[in-house]
């Protein structure tokens, strides 16, 4: 008997070594990426216009680093608060995250290289892995100008103090967020003439099919369903779920006509956000159309033509479920 307790003894003792040892390698092997890189951002006008026109328009920076107005269609960001933070984002039974204050108050002390760092590739000054709700495999295929120009207007904000409560995240997420950051390599933006590769720049720059792509209970996009819709949000207060805009004809965009799509976001280019009631409230869209407006005709005519190009997925949805 004593021999068999001795044993068990043992084999309990070299699994906590096993745990221990996988432990430290865990934590001090990763996150696995370079040094931040020596760069300068060019802040030239022509640099600072095309970084205001991705920031407001395109990659989404100033909606989701700003609390948004949810009393408001589209929850527009709050202007005042522009970069400072504090946007929550539930990620039901993984956690919980709130953007950072992304002004100089809150990365003034980032050198360039730091913050193009954990732009592309996902880790923090300090060296803490960002989880990829902060889109880093996607700026980091983006053109390399086109990312500096982004984080050039970034760094013309004003400074707003505020810290942003600490992320929550569940075991063994808490873990598993260290392995995901990685050297990046950056794409070439092509010519607005071909417009479907440029439509398809534009397309995964604007995170698109993070939104529009159905994911499992544990996060991951369901296969075959691409852009099919159905991802469930429930930020606004009330669920909402993302549109089908795959080119099937009954459930999609199929139907729609190129002067259709483009009109459906510049309808909003020039209106201020209306404010909703409560009853209004349950059919608010997280999606920031109302930033998406002010992209060029020609830019959306491209993301239309690469859409057009997706296989057709049938899949209706539900939009607003708690308006029923």
């Amino acid at each position: 008997m004593k021999t068999l307790l001795k044993i068990i003894a043992g084999l309990v003792g070299l699994l906590v070594l096993v745990a221990a040892c996988g432990f430290g390698y865990l934590m001090f092997a990763f996150p696995k990426v370079p040094p931040p890189p020596t760069v300068k951002f060019t802040a030239s006008p022509e640099q600072l216009a095309r970084g205001e026109y991705l920031t407001e328009h395109v990659v989404g920076c100033s909606t989701c680093h700003t609390q948004r107005d949810w009393t408001k269609f589209s929850g527009p960001a709050k202007r005042e608060l522009l970069g400072a933070g504090g946007e929550p984002f539930n990620l039901g039974p993984a956690g919980m995250i709130w953007s950072k204050n992304i002004t100089p108050a809150g990365i003034g002390t980032w050198t360039d290289g730091e913050l193009l760092r954990a732009v592309t590739q996902g880790v923090s000054k300090d060296g803490t892995p960002l989880f990829p709700l902060m889109p880093y495999p996607h700026f980091g295929a983006m053109s390399e100008d086109d990312i500096h120009a982004v984080l050039a207007y970034v760094r013309s904000w004003k400074a707003i103090e505020g810290t942003a409560p600490p992320r929550t995240l569940s075991f063994p997420l808490n873990l598993i967020v260290r392995t995901i950051p990685g050297p990046n390599t950056y794409g070439t933006r092509p010519k607005p003439e071909d417009k479907v590769a440029y439509g398809k720049y534009l397309t995964q720059a604007a995170l698109c099919s993070d939104c529009h792509t159905p994911i499992d209970d544990r996060g991951t996009p369901l296969p075959g369903m691409d852009f099919a819709g159905g991802q469930e949000f429930v930020e606004t207060g009330y669920r909402s779920r993302s549109a089908n805009i795959t080119p099937d004809s009954n459930t999609g965009i199929g139907s729609w006509s190129e002067q259709q799509f483009i009109d459906k976001f510049k309808a909003f280019e020039s209106t201020p956000p209306a404010s909703l009631s409560e009853t209004e409230r349950k059919q608010n869209t997280v999606m920031p159309i109302t930033a998406y407006a002010g992209m060029t005709r020609e830019d959306l005519s491209s993301i239309y033509a690469y859409l057009r190009t997706l296989k057709p997925v049938t899949n209706r949805i539900s939009k607003f479920p708690d308006a029923q």
